[in-house]
């Protein structure tokens, strides 16, 4: 199977503020009903979202043959080919579900980018105290993280006594990875994904009012 980078699959706004580009996390590509449904909710926030597959997750829509993600260094240089395919005509987010926010936390850095959204943040895997937060201390730009409360690669009780100075986290009310709440809590998951897209919405209005 041939090595390609997918393309890039628009939600277009009727009178877009941003462009949002959005990577999708380790088990299920840019199609999956949670991307798109993000991808919906975003756009009604004038915010164009241009979503893409990692070659590995191409390869498996195509071939119908699962395989591990590639290694980080190999998601970030992906993410960055995509990423310079954007125009400048409208100030650029980047970020992505779980470890799509990872790769794209790992690239504050670049040129133009204003400023990192992450939809769940795999801050530990299940279970395991193997953190993925080194890279906070240093990054350039803010990160905004949309988290469930009960999700189960970084909880609200576990992250209560975390702080880091470019790191801003908005709970989801019994929402897991998925932003799937239980069904006693009243709430759905469709809300779940409405309300993170408000707060990215919010976030990007600041920003973008900060620099006037």
């Amino acid at each position: 199977m041939r090595w390609h980078l997918t393309d890039i699959i628009i939600n277009n706004a009727s009178q877009p503020k941003a462009r949002l580009l959005l990577s999708h996390g380790a088990g299920a590509g840019a199609q999956s009903e949670f991307m798109q449904q993000l991808a919906q909710q975003l756009a009604a926030h004038n915010i164009e979202v241009w979503r893409f597959n990692f070659a590995y997750m191409q390869r498996f829509i195509d071939s119908d043959k699962r395989s591990l993600p590639a290694k980080m260094p190999l998601l970030q240089q992906e993410f960055m080919q995509q990423l310079d395919k954007c125009p400048a005509d409208l100030p650029l987010f980047i970020g992505g579900k779980s470890m799509g926010g990872r790769v794209a936390s790992l690239l504050s850095s670049h040129p133009g980018v204003e400023a990192v959204f992450a939809f769940g943040y795999p801050f530990h895997p299940p279970k395991k105290h193997s953190w993925r937060t080194e890279h906070f201390a240093a990054l350039a730009c803010p990160l905004f993280i949309a988290q469930g409360d009960r999700d189960a690669f970084g909880t609200k009780t576990e992250l209560a006594a975390m702080q880091w100075p470019k790191v801003a986290l908005h709970w989801l009310t019994d929402g897991d990875h998925d932003f799937k709440p239980r069904v006693k809590s009243g709430l759905t998951q469709q809300q779940l994904i409405a309300q993170a897209a408000q707060f990215c919405s919010r976030k990007i209005d600041e920003v973008l009012l900060a620099k006037q």
